[in-house]
């Protein structure tokens, strides 16, 4: 089941915590880079986030979860998060499905991630993404910033 997120709600922010830590740890290790921004989150700047959150339920667990912004009829993925004890069971696709089948009033959707986490960026593309660019964000450490038109 997959619902809405009200993550200025403590007890929301800190289940949301429990899975965005290791997912982000997975990936961390993956391009050999550990100052991912979502690592230094906690519950308060969670809380303050201006990000609208839908959750994937398993049973009564939070197992997934996917943040995005609109700001000029531009969506902009922020997190896709899925604890590592589910990955490879459709919770990343069936977030992005459901994101899609929104029909939000967007000219075009962007997400970046890692360069080297080939995982993720086969999931958007997958799903229409196409890669626009490789950005160095700190000496020798890249992420690939992927876009689909609407």
């Amino acid at each position: 089941m997959i619902k809405k997120l009200d993550i200025t709600r403590e007890e929301v922010a800190r289940e949301v915590l429990k899975i965005q830590l290791p997912s982000y740890k997975i990936e961390a290790e993956m391009i050999d880079f550990y100052d991912i921004p979502p690592l230094k989150d906690n519950v308060q700047t969670l809380q303050k986030c201006d990000e609208i959150f839908l959750g994937y339920y398993v049973g009564e667990q939070l197992a997934g979860a996917i943040s995005y912004e609109i700001e000029a009829s531009i969506l902009t993925i922020c997190r896709m998060i899925v604890h590592p004890d589910y990955f490879r069971r459709g919770i990343a696709s069936a977030l992005l499905n459901y994101l899609l089948d929104l029909n939000l009033e967007v000219k075009k959707m962007i997400v970046s991630t890692g360069r080297d986490n080939e995982p993720a960026k086969k999931l958007y593309q997958k799903f229409g993404f196409t890669e626009v660019a490789d950005i160095e964000v700190v000496k020798d450490v890249f992420i690939t910033k992927l876009q689909r038109n609407s």
